[in-house]
Order: structure tokens, then sequence, then C-alpha cells
């Protein structure tokens, strides 16, 4: 069957169009395995400041062009996160550690500590969480707060629907001023921002200071229910003068987490983690609270695990250059010796400087026919120069290692037969004139 030959302006355009969507194709490669990750992350607060702090890092994770990002989902709650954490509808979620469903997360960071705090106002004499019994605690976000208020209810009897109301931060001052609520429960970050807010629900006086009201079962408290542990708020915290409290106070604590999908890729949270890590100082400038950012535990039995990618980062167990790369090392001399023969095969296609008729091999053939056409001695002298000029450039060419050159047992059998031929005509001419074949 006869090859279709193509011109050599469209074997050209196919050439460049193959190198073009070879160039296309690595460049696609490239940008999706450096393009930064972008997350969904939920977070909320009644006061709407985890959401910016969170905003904070993810402007900052844009600023120094990490390769992970945060699109931030403020829910309003740290319920209402939990919750969309639960359903699936982020990759990550600030959550506190006794608020709704973790089961399908792990723990990546803890953003924050954050404190129960049981506050009377100026001259109570409540001074235990039993003595509560018979008066009315608002709690500043009941929902989040209720496996605290059942852990309380539980540990000191008290009758949790007669005891705990839910107070709004807008209302709490006046609850507090109306003698509507005898106490307020908040859960916050000791951090300066936080304790502010805090003394601003209560008459200003220096002589007169809120009561901070222990909890002094905290410990039993802790054992059964994880998510808390004992925590003793140090002397002075709320007001340094007079202090309050005036010594250490025993009360519970829990963690923020930032918590990841477990099916998240090992490498990316990996590299989440490690990237808010490194810059946890910075993120110091704008959001203070960062301070508190720390690694979560990492034993095997804690209470909220590890994502297996932090636990990489923290147990140092991330893998190796050779273990990261060494299957691209082993493929790119693969990759690279393909595209030398598909650049070679391009070559050999285009054959720039001469057309198929001008083939090594093809000429030779052509020379066979015309010394049989021969009508003079002259005629066969030429032929056989021809013949010398062409076994020449093609011993020279192999000589140079040039592929595509004819190799030398090919270039002997036509050559003999050539020799033969012009022996023969040689031998016919001298016998006298030739009517040339038609054939």
């Amino acid at each position: 069957m006869a090859s279709i030959k193509l011109p050599l302006w469209l074997r050209a355009i196919l050439v460049v169009v193959v190198l073009i969507l070879a160039a296309a194709a690595g460049l696609f490669g490239y940008r999706y395995y450096t393009h930064p990750v972008t997350l969904t992350v939920a977070v909320g607060s009644i006061d709407g400041e985890a959401a910016k702090a969170m905003s904070a890092i993810a402007s900052h994770l844009v600023s120094i062009d990490a390769p992970v990002r945060f699109q931030v989902v403020d829910t309003g709650t740290a319920l209402g996160a939990a919750q969309a954490f639960a359903a699936g509808k982020v990759k990550l979620a600030v959550v506190r550690g006794d608020v709704g469903d973790l089961s399908q997360g792990g723990s990546v960071v803890i953003v924050a500590r954050v404190v129960a705090l049981l506050v009377a106002p100026p001259g109570s004499t409540i001074d235990g969480v039993a003595a509560l019994k018979g008066h009315t605690v608002g709690v500043i976000g009941e929902e989040t707060n209720t496996k605290l208020i059942d852990a309380l209810s539980t540990q000191y009897g008290l009758v949790r629907a007669k005891t705990f109301k839910d107070v709004t931060l807008a209302d709490a001052r006046r609850a507090l001023q109306t003698k509507e609520i005898s106490a307020l429960l908040v859960v916050i970050p000791l951090s300066e921002k936080y304790l502010a807010l805090v003394r601003g629900l209560f008459q200003q006086n220096p002589k007169l200071s809120p009561v901070l009201i222990p909890i002094d079962s905290a410990g039993a408290i802790a054992e059964a229910e994880r998510a808390y542990e004992s925590f003793d708020v140090p002397k002075g915290t709320l007001r340094g003068n007079p202090p309050v409290p005036d010594d250490d106070l025993t009360t519970l604590r829990t963690s923020l987490y930032l918590v990841a999908n477990k099916k998240l890729s090992t490498d990316l949270v990996t590299t989440l983690t490690q990237t808010i890590m490194k810059v946890r100082r910075e993120l110091l400038v704008e959001q203070p609270i960062f301070a508190q950012i720390t690694a979560p535990s990492t034993d095997p039995d804690a209470y909220l695990p590890l994502h297996p990618g932090a636990a990489a980062f923290y147990n140092g167990t991330q893998q190796s250059f050779m273990d990261e790369y060494g299957n691209w090392i082993y493929l790119a001399p693969m990759i690279l010796g393909a595209l030398a023969t598909a650049l070679a095969t391009a070559w050999k296609f285009l054959r720039i400087g001469q057309s198929e008729s001008e083939a090594p091999l093809d000429a030779l053939y052509a020379l066979g026919r015309r010394i049989r056409k021969a009508g003079t001695q002259a005629e066969l002298d030429a032929i056989e120069e021809e013949i010398d000029g062409i076994l020449k450039t093609q011993r020279a060419r192999a000589a140079d290692g040039d592929e595509s050159a004819v190799d030398a047992t090919t270039l002997n059998v036509v050559a003999h037969r050539l020799e033969n031929l012009v022996h023969d005509r040689r031998a016919a001419l001298e016998k006298g004139p030739v009517i040339a074949s038609a054939a």
C-alpha cells in the first residue's frame, strides 16, 4: 500500500500543534500542582470576633502566598460552626471541644483556650455553685453551652430548667441590674479584650467588685466529661486592685480547636499545620488572641485525636525529600527520553531540506532505471559519479552518528547491483547501437 505523502507545510503545522498541546498539558499540570488550595472553614461566635480572627488568618495566608488558603464561613455561633462541619458543608471548622459532633474531624491546632466564669454582682453572698439553688443564672449562649450546663446540673444537683436561663450579650447588663438573674455564666478566652467585656457588664465601682464563683468539683466533672479540664484562674485576673479573684480560683476550661475533615489529604493537612504554626507569631500583630495557638495533645487516646496530617507534622514523620519526590526523580529520565524520541520523530517526519523523491535509496533505485536507458558511455560515467556521491554522503552521515543514514550493508547491496547494471550496459553499448527499451 502506497504511503500518503503530506506536504512539508502541513507536516510542519502538525508538529507545531503537537508541541503546543504538549506545552499546554505541561503548563496545566504545573499550575494544578502549584496552585494554592482553598479550604472552607466554618467559624462562629456571638460577638462576631471569631470570624474576624479567622479572616485575619485568611488575609495573612494570601499575603505570604501560602499553599493553603481559607474561605471563611461565618455561622454566627460555635454550635453553628460545629453543625456545618458535621453536615459536611465545610472542610474545616473552629469549634469548641464540648460542642457538636466532631466524630468526622481530627484536630489540627488549638486556636485558644476558653474558661468558664461564673460571675455574680458586687456584694453577692453566693460562694459556690451549690449555693445557686433557688437562684437564676444567666447563660450567654445557652444553646452552645448545653453540655457545660448539664455537667454542672448533674454534679451539683441543680434543676436546669429553673436555674439556667439564656441571656443575650446585649441584655446581660440589664438583667443583672434588675436582679432578673443572680449570676452570669460566660465561657471566654482569658484575654484582656474579653475580660474587659465581662467587667463592663457590672457597675464600675472601685470599692465594689464582681464576685467570681468557684467550681470546686471541676476535677470530678473533667473526669466524667473529657472535653473539660480543671483549671485555676490566676489571682487578679478579672481585676488587679483589689484583686478579683483574691486567690487562684478553680473552674473548668475547654479548648477551641481548628479541626479538619478526616477525608482531607494527609499531605494537605500537614502543609496546613506547618503553615499555621510557622506564621502564628506574625498573626499576633492583628489578633493578640493568637498567642494561644498551640499544638493539641499528640496522645493516641486524646479527647479529640489528631488528624493524620497534623500528627505527621507534630511527630516529625513527614515524608523526606526522596519519599516525596522519588517517583519524579525516577520518572524524569524516562519522560525526557520520551520527549527526545518524540522530537527526533518529528524531525524525521519533517525531513527538512529534502523531499521524499530525494531520499538516498529512492535516488539509487532511480539510477537503476537511468542505467538501463543510458545510450552512451558518458551517461554511464555520470551515473557512476552520482552513485559515488550518494555513497560518500551516506557513509559520512553514518560516521557522524546520524541515525537516519542508510546502513552500510544496504548501501553495499544496492551499490553492487548498480555496478552490475553499469557493467552489463557498457557491454551492450560496445556491441553496437541499442534501441532504448520502453520498459
